[in-house]
């Protein structure tokens, strides 16, 4: 029986090369995402072409219950009982300080990085645990280094954020695995993707590099591999591990 995972954040970057890797070791998938309807369908029709999984993409803005609702209400009648997340979806603002920061922007960011995980870990654990007649599953939160490092100067609620979700991942861990459900979380340092555009950081990426110990930017696909993993059978004994990919930042 293949896994069936829901990624979310999954039209491009860590979901994207997730998703890829995924299909490409058996997992049926939902491919979540907020705007870019394009390409969520385009990769879903990649995986289903090259790998001849059942790929579904699914269109929801996280922090919208509603939406999320009707998101896992679609997995279940198109793909069935959930086995796996990747709470992959997250945004970032453009850098200030924070005392030039909006409340709006942080209702924004709170309402995507962590309320977004929060009602996708509830809906998955609804699906998973043995508690509500699931068979278990795994449950892989994308933190970030920002979490433990502040982001100074540049985006200190995103790193806020983020640190909610290595509470919110240490937390669920240990409330449900004895029903089935491993949760672990990764925490990537700076990886070369399109959400530091968003970010307004793009044309400092290079200088950025030659802080981090490795000398280089991390891969989409070096990010991949850890989430992999930690939904594999290969993890069955790491609970509510935070792994770090940052090149030793």
């Amino acid at each position: 029986m293949a896994d069936i995972t829901l990624i979310t954040g999954a039209s491009r970057g860590i979901g994207a090369a997730t998703a890829r890797l995924l299909a490409a070791r058996g997992h049926d998938l939902a491919l979540g995402y907020a705007r870019d309807a394009a390409a969520a369908e385009a990769l879903a029709a990649e995986l289903r072409a090259v790998h001849g999984r059942r790929v579904i993409s699914v269109q929801a803005d996280v922090a919208d219950e509603a939406q999320v609702l009707a998101m896992f209400a679609r997995i279940d009648a198109e793909l069935g009982r959930l086995t796996g997340l990747v709470n992959n979806a997250g945004i970032v603002a453009p850098a200030q300080r924070l005392d030039e920061m909006s409340l709006a922007r942080w209702q924004r960011i709170f309402g995507v990085n962590v309320m977004g995980s929060l009602l996708c870990c509830r809906e998955a654990v609804r699906r998973m645990s043995t508690r509500h007649g699931g068979a278990g599953g795994a449950i892989v939160n994308l933190s970030s280094r920002a979490a433990q490092l502040g982001s100074p100067g540049v985006y200190i609620d995103y790193s806020a954020s983020k640190g909610a979700i290595d509470s919110l991942t240490v937390g669920l861990a240990r409330e449900v695995i004895g029903e089935g459900i491993r949760v672990n979380g990764v925490r990537p340092g700076i990886i070369d993707t399109e959400i530091h555009a968003s970010g307004g950081m793009a044309d400092q990426l290079d200088a950025a590099a030659a802080g981090i110990p490795i000398r280089r930017l991390g891969r989409a696909e070096e990010v991949a591999e850890a989430i992999a993993w930690l939904l594999s059978d290969a993890a069955s004994y790491t609970v509510g591990t935070m792994m770090d990919v940052a090149g030793g930042r």
